[in-house]
């Protein structure tokens, strides 16, 4: 592999870890288990390993930002949801996200 798409891997894995954590929270606004937590994550457009979902959720839990608790429904699952730590953090996010947003477009756009 030629070091440009490396270095481009690299990169795109760096920028997509960040905006993964910040879907994941807007996902769970709204109680979820892994597997409906990925189906929503796919179809808007950001897909996700297994593997990599759940060490995303149990830091996230352990950051206080999600609550989680085992139910029966047909088998055991564990369900997710913003705790209201969560609820505030994710405001911040997003209007961070919002901000640095609107500053790429600028820089991309020649408009500094």
């Amino acid at each position: 592999m030629p070091i440009e798409e490396h270095l481009f891997d690299k990169l795109r894995i760096e920028l997509r870890r960040g905006a993964l954590s910040l879907g994941v929270l807007i996902a769970l606004r709204e109680e979820r288990y892994g597997y409906t937590l990925r189906q929503v994550l796919e179809a808007g457009g950001l897909p996700i390993e297994e593997g990599a979902l759940y060490p995303l959720l149990r830091r996230l839990e352990a950051q206080g930002l999600l609550t989680s608790e085992w139910r029966e429904e047909g088998r055991n699952k564990r369900f997710y949801r913003l705790s209201d730590d969560g609820e505030r953090v994710l405001a911040q996010l997003l209007s961070e996200w919002d901000a640095i947003s609107r500053s790429i477009v600028r820089l991309s756009e020649g408009n500094q």
